[in-house]
């Protein structure tokens, strides 16, 4: 079930009323159920899958929990197997087998390895994660293991992040389905608010965006140096209101029941350097690898050389987890070059300049996030790209910066109208947001109108053909 949709709508204003009027002890078997049913609007039969790595996670955590020693471990590499067996089966078995067939081509030999003729089940590498944190927070003794199969299954299941995140750490969110929820009007206005402001991006933004988008990207080849500019400039704020605009509308969803799931995104776009902006974009994963990917790797505890090749190997897997294609991969490794140039730079470059020009220098602020956002844009390209060969068409005819613009009106003033409301509502928020904050919470009028405003810009400029989120796909 996609959340812009009607069916939506409905499900939520269902679901939320019945959980205020059922007394608490059910309300976990009403979670579950609606849960079940979100996902089932998808593929129904792919729910077999993730009952069973909720009943072999939910084993693991009580069997790790209750040995000790080499057992202990053993039952944790199981769980993980497990749960990356059914990532690699349905995510990388034929981009593994494309490979085999390719290289085995170069001399002469025939692959017979038959294909899987399957979908990539939605959300899976979402839901397969947010699994796999249980377990080994239950190892490494920050969790205790969860008696309840029905509230660890809601935990898996849990249908505002179920597909596409923020993924959750059992920490922060297991506790929370005993909470006992008592309908609170401050939540219900915040929830609903983030929401509202959730599908502005989705709809107004990202999916008005995705016309020019995908008609340039689609057919790269018809198109000039500066039309896949303008494109790759308007993927990177598509995906970014795509993705937050969906995190948005699931935080808020959450936050109407009164449940708390962490912040993904923090106005990347406007961060100084390629550390900063991994610390602001999809956050939810990227300390997913720093926690069980990097630290396990020894993180910065090792010589400065490994540290590098840690953070390389976790960009690769990070790429790689995103999407079978080689392109994920490259668009992984090329971040983790940019994070790695970043550090050296701090290192041994930054210090002497700081004695020159203030680091607090305005200008310096603005060119600093300019060309943050150029490296990102650029690496973008491999992320959009339908094929290898396609990102290194269209690379090799961005940097001819020459040829005519695709002008597609009156959709390019919708564009750039869209860009221009998104930038200007961040930038206000990044330097005054606790005055527009402590204005706004003050002020009823202003609250209500910039409602209406907000409906009214999704209703007149906003995209209604049931577009998926982009990290669906994931």
């Amino acid at each position: 079930m996609l959340f812009n949709s009607i069916e939506f709508v409905f499900f939520f204003i269902i679901v939320t009323g019945l959980y205020f009027l059922l007394p608490h002890k059910y309300r976990w078997f009403l979670l579950l159920a609606a849960s079940c049913y979100f996902y089932m609007a998808f593929v129904p039969v792919y729910l077999l899958i993730l009952a069973f790595t909720i009943v072999v996670d939910y084993f693991a955590g009580i069997y790790i929990e209750n040995s000790s020693g080499h057992k202990r471990k053993l039952l944790l590499i199981a769980s993980l197997v497990a749960n990356i067996g059914v990532l690699a089966v349905f995510k990388y078995y034929n981009f593994i087998n494309d490979n085999i067939t390719h290289i085995l081509g170069n001399f002469g030999i025939p692959n017979n390895i038959p294909y899987l003729q399957i979908l990539l089940p939605i959300g899976l590498s979402f839901h397969t994660f947010q699994a796999m944190s249980y377990t080994i927070e239950v190892y490494r003794g920050n969790q205790p293991a969860e008696r309840h199969f029905g509230i660890y299954s809601l935990y898996v299941m849990f249908y505002p992040q179920l597909v596409a995140g923020p993924i959750e750490r059992p920490q922060n969110l297991l506790h929370q389905f005993y909470t006992k929820h008592r309908f609170d009007y401050n939540n219900v206005v915040s929830g609903l608010r983030l929401m509202l402001w959730g599908f502005v991006k989705k709809l107004f933004i990202a999916d008005r965006l995705a016309i020019y988008v995908n008609a340039v990207y689609g057919n790269p080849e018809e198109h000039t140096g500066i039309t896949l500019i303008v494109a790759t400039v308007f993927f990177a704020f598509q995906i970014y209101c795509d993705f937050s605009g969906y995190s948005e509308i699931a935080i808020g969803s959450a936050r109407v029941m009164g449940f708390d799931l962490m912040k993904n995104f923090n106005r990347p776009y406007l961060a100084q350097n390629i550390s900063e902006f991994w610390k602001k974009w999809h956050i939810s994963l990227s300390t997913w690898f720093k926690d069980y990917l990097y630290i396990s790797l020894g993180g910065n505890r090792v010589s400065l050389p490994r540290v590098y090749l840690n953070l390389f190997i976790v960009f690769l897997i990070s790429g790689l987890w995103h999407g079978a294609n080689w392109t994920y991969v490259i668009w992984g490794g090329l971040n983790g070059i940019y994070l790695i140039t970043a550090m050296m730079r701090r290192k041994y470059i930054d210090q002497y300049i700081g004695k020159i020009i203030p680091v607090n220098n305005r200008f310096i602020k603005v060119v600093n996030i300019l060309i943050t956002f150029i490296l990102i844009c650029f690496s973008w390209i491999f992320f959009r790209a339908e094929s290898l060969d396609d990102a290194m068409l269209i690379i090799s005819r961005v940097f001819t910066f020459s040829g005519p613009l695709f002008y597609y009106n009156p959709l390019m003033a919708y564009c750039i109208m869209a860009i221009a409301f998104l930038l200007i509502s961040e930038i206000l928020l990044e330097r005054h947001g606790n005055i527009i904050w402590k204005t706004y919470n003050s002020n009823r009028f202003l609250r209500y109108s910039s409602y209406v405003v907000l409906v009214l810009i999704i209703l007149l400029f906003g995209v209604f053909d049931g577009g998926q989120f982009i990290y669906f796909q994931f």
